[in-house]
């Protein structure tokens, strides 16, 4: 009777001291309180492609028609990654072989394809033919690639080479879908992009670099903007502003940034800058960043430009911010849904970027013009 006495009590014990150090660990936690949420669709998974620009900007352009009262869309990634991958073939082959071509690209680059080409549902081109569960493009990236080196090295073009582009994206996405049926009724995806009634003109490029002008429009120093396409600079506070105000008036934002930083920690859920430096952390220190809310890093113009110019911050990832909360400290966080499906960490394949990070490593936003306060676009 004593040792079971004994043993009871010694169970109680290492339970009570389990119990507390639970405790003890959840209250150093991240405790979040949302500020602003918008409504918005299901986390996807790009899986093995390098399409996360088409992904979240497809997510921001799904939320805007649930915030312009149009519902909720399911609508096809790949029908913009194939027209994109025959626009970029056609630029790259004019530039005789100087540009970057791969699976990559901008946000403003859906802008582009639905405005030129239109838009269309997923289940009309779902872009599945590879593998009906998830995408694989790296077959299909490294074929491409091969064929339009193979173009840029003859003496002169046949008359059929963008028909053999285009053959192999059919071979590999689908066929371009002309014409469609959804719901009962029949369309195209100009009339698709219609009967949504999306107005690309409404929507806007901003970054902020001090190696240009502030509030002067220049086309942005990416590989992946084959395009060439066209940015707003506005200052660093500026940035930060257009994201509250959309935020705090329902609109989300598709947001371009670099995701290779030590603070950016997917399967945490979380994106981080803490007022020590990185290289100066133990191990302890460094695991404890992303468990203890700490004070975060003052992120200057200075400091988000130097990024550009030494590599540091590099045009990654693009993903899609949806929410704005703060923690136990008062500190701010952006809510971002990504694009590595619902499992990739315990939040569902959400996480939180702290406003530092935003500062620190943004590249471009793309938002409605209407969630850019008058102030800003009236320097322009």
């Amino acid at each position: 009777m004593k040792f079971k006495s004994r043993f009871i009590k010694n169970l109680f014990i290492v339970l009570f001291v389990l119990f507390s150090l639970n405790i003890c660990a959840q209250s150093v936690f991240h405790e979040f309180e949302i500020i602003k949420e918008i409504p918005t669709t299901s986390v996807k998974n790009q899986s093995r492609s390098g399409t996360c620009w088409s992904f979240g900007t497809t997510s921001f352009i799904e939320t805007e028609l649930i915030r312009m009262g149009k519902g909720e869309f399911d609508l096809s990634e790949m029908f913009t990654v194939r027209c994109t991958y025959q626009d970029h073939a056609q630029l790259y082959i004019r530039y005789h072989g100087n540009l970057n071509f791969s699976g990559g690209a901008e946000g403003w680059d859906m802008i582009n394809v639905i405005d030129k080409y239109g838009i269309v549902p997923r289940d009309v081109y779902p872009g599945l033919k590879v593998n009906p569960e998830k995408h694989d493009h790296r077959e299909m990236d490294k074929v491409l690639k091969a064929m339009v080196g193979v173009l840029v090295q003859g003496s002169k073009l046949s008359t059929v080479w963008e028909d053999a582009i285009s053959g192999v994206l059919d071979a590999y996405l689908g066929k371009f879908p002309a014409d469609f049926e959804y719901k009962g009724k029949k369309y195209t995806p100009e009339s698709f992009k219609n009967f949504l009634g999306i107005n690309t003109s409404d929507y806007l490029n901003f970054t902020s670099y001090m190696h240009h002008p502030y509030y002067t429009e220049y086309i942005f120093e990416s590989p992946d903007n084959w395009s060439n396409g066209l940015v707003k600079n506005v200052k660093l506070d500026d940035l930060i502003e257009i994201l509250d105000n959309a935020l705090l008036n329902g609109y989300s934002i598709a947001w371009a940034s670099d995701v290779s930083d030590y603070g950016f920690k997917h399967k945490k859920g979380l994106a981080i800058v803490p007022e020590k430096e990185w290289d100066d952390m133990t191990e302890d220190e460094f695991a404890e960043a992303f468990i203890n809310p700490d004070k975060q890093r003052v992120i200057t113009p200075e400091m988000h430009q130097l990024g550009f110019d030494n590599y540091a911050t590099t045009d990654d990832h693009l993903m899609h911010i949806v929410g704005m909360v703060k923690d136990q400290n008062g500190t701010k966080y952006y809510k971002v849904k990504n694009s590595w499906g619902k499992d990739g960490n315990d939040l569902g394949g959400y996480f939180y970027a702290s406003e530092a990070y935003v500062r620190l490593k943004t590249m471009t936003i793309l938002v409605h013009k209407d969630a850019v306060p008058e102030r800003i676009l009236n320097n322009f």
